[in-house]
């Protein structure tokens, strides 16, 4: 095949700053038609302000932008579209009020957004395997089936280069295998992709070339699937790192050893019933577990199952109806608030950084007072020790390597992977009990998931017990010594993570029975009522006949 006289999109010397940050400095880039090529770096490498310059939502200080060899100024979305350019952002733009069909009609020009709009839906769908209802709305909808609206908004105006932005951070592994056949279709019809992922072993599997980002400049560009997954992390963060994306240095965060947790949980749930937080979420039905100092349970799911409501009744943000349907360390607290559960040891890493895990535009030491005033004494009888505050943040910044124009800082002026930091230091530096971390790594780079990963094994292994609740199953086999698994608003029995595999953990996320064997065990959910057909399994028992 002789191939193309130039590629299908060229940057050439793209500069872009913002007051105190340069985004990008002097960015090349180029993708060839039917091309899946991978854009990956740390967090506040340049990589989100890069795809928006292509996509027509900012506009470059400085450089040249070329489609298909001719030089184009992108003045928005709508021109993109135009030129040909879709993009799926990582978090989706639907309303969850309106069907898919509305949805869909909403990203489209009148003229397309006809009366034949349900039967081309349909249509486009069917061609390439992304099954959608056109009547169904949004909020009866799993993640993934959400994200097929979007690539189907982008298919039904026939793109040539599609952009996708994590697109697998919610996805199970079944629904990631089904993207990936999707765009390696795309691909052979002429499509190019360009995929944005810190999922290193996904860009070895999808993708056929590579531009890595290191503060808002290329630093290497490769054949990823030449490439080790160790070698494309030292890439990115310009570190060596260990292959399961984890920095090297000591094995003090080590998972624990079983054999040696106390006789006592330190988290106790009975029969936690809570209805859902509002007409979109999940209720919550007969939860129950336990996690014991020295250990970390891993709870998986696809969003919208329930753990928003798990992680608040924890946390103390919802409230059981009985006392005894949470324990902390003996003390039952399902009626408790928030800062009395702080009180007993109890501490929360919430799933959204900006906004509720911290104020953006409060500095770093005011979000360390939100939460850590008590447990620290950084305040007494309703006065506020700023100088002890100021110092707690700093701490806070140097142990977990938070890069910062400093701890007055706003929230909001930090990446997201060095926020997250922060935040998942300023709880663990309270000493808890008890942890509670709800996507602890969501959207970070490497670097930042390695070192969130060796704190939170390192509290497990000074006897914490730690309850991580994840899409990311990497994540959760990295940390969990137990998993298991929500699902409309029920959790399964954990099991040791040792016996599971990724493949069963996804089945059960996607809600269906029999999903693997342990032990000899089917290991199913504990989900009878939203799973037909579904067992109990507790770890070594082999089920009841049905």
């Amino acid at each position: 095949m002789t191939a193309p006289p130039h590629p299908l999109l060229q940057l050439t010397s793209i500069h872009k700053s913002f007051p105190g940050c340069t985004a990008n400095d002097d960015v090349n880039l180029s993708i060839n038609a039917g091309e899946v090529h991978a854009l990956f770096g740390e967090n506040g490498a340049g990589k989100s302000t890069l795809v928006k310059i292509i996509y027509g939502v900012l506009k470059a200080d400085a450089g040249v932008m070329r489609w298909n060899g001719a030089e184009v100024a992108v003045g928005g979305p709508a021109a993109a579209r135009r030129l040909g350019i879709g993009m799926v952002f990582q978090h989706f733009s639907l309303f969850d009020a309106l069907t898919v069909e509305e949805n869909i009609a909403l990203g489209l020009s009148r003229q397309a957004a006809d009366e034949k709009l349900r039967r081309r839906i349909g249509e486009v769908s069917a061609e390439y395997g992304l099954p959608l209802d056109p009547g169904a709305h949004v909020h009866s909808l799993s993640v993934g089936e959400r994200q097929r609206i979007e690539i189907v908004r982008c298919l039904l105006q026939n793109p040539r280069l599609l952009i996708m932005d994590e697109p697998t951070s919610v996805l199970t592994p079944q629904e990631s295998e089904k993207l990936f056949a999707t765009l390696r279709r795309l691909a052979e019809e002429g499509c190019a992709i360009l995929y944005i992922s810190h999922k290193l072993r996904e860009i070895r599997a999808l993708c056929e070339s590579a531009t890595v980002m290191r503060g808002g400049r290329v630093v290497a560009r490769c054949d990823p699937r030449r490439e080790t997954t160790a070698a494309l992390a030292q890439m990115m963060v310009g570190e060596t790192v260990r292959g399961d994306g984890e920095s090297e240095g000591d094995d003090s965060g080590a998972k624990s050893n079983r054999a040696a947790l106390p006789d006592k949980p330190a988290l106790a749930v009975n029969n936690l019933s809570l209805p859902a937080r509002d007409k979109f979420g999940t209720a919550l039905s007969g939860v129950t577990f336990t996690v014991h100092g020295g250990e970390v349970l891993g709870i998986a799911g696809v969003a919208g199952n329930g753990q928003a409501e798990l992680t608040a009744a924890l946390a103390g943000e919802m409230r059981a109806t009985e006392a005894g349907a949470v324990v902390l360390n003996g003390s039952p607290c399902g009626r408790l608030g928030v800062t009395a559960r702080r009180a007993l040891g109890l501490v929360f890493v919430p799933e959204e950084r900006l906004g509720r895990g911290a104020v953006p535009e409060m500095s770093l030491v005011d979000n360390a007072l939100l939460s850590a005033r008590h447990r620290c004494n950084l305040a007494r009888n309703g006065i506020l020790n700023v100088r002890r505050a100021a110092d707690y943040a700093g701490r806070v910044r140097d142990t977990y390597r938070v890069q910062s124009e400093g701890i007055w800082s706003a929230a909001a002026s930090l990446s997201g992977g060095n926020l997250q930091k922060f935040i998942v230091g300023r709880e663990i530096l309270q000493h808890p009990a008890v942890l509670v971390a709800a996507q602890p790594t969501w959207g970070v780079d490497a670097g930042s998931v390695a070192a969130i990963h060796r704190a939170i094994r390192a509290l497990a292994a000074a006897g914490a017990a730690v309850v991580v609740v994840s899409q990311d199953l990497d994540e959760l086999f990295a940390v969990s010594d137990r998993m298991a698994v929500i699902y409309a608003g029920r959790v399964s029995a954990p099991v040791a993570t040792a016996k599971l595999s990724a493949e069963t953990i996804g089945l059960l996320m996607s809600g269906a029975a029999g999903a693997g064997n342990v032990d000899g065990a089917t290991v199913t959910s504990n989900v009878d009522a939203a799973i037909p057909g579904a067992a109990t399994v507790i770890p070594g028992r082999a089920p009841s006949a049905t």
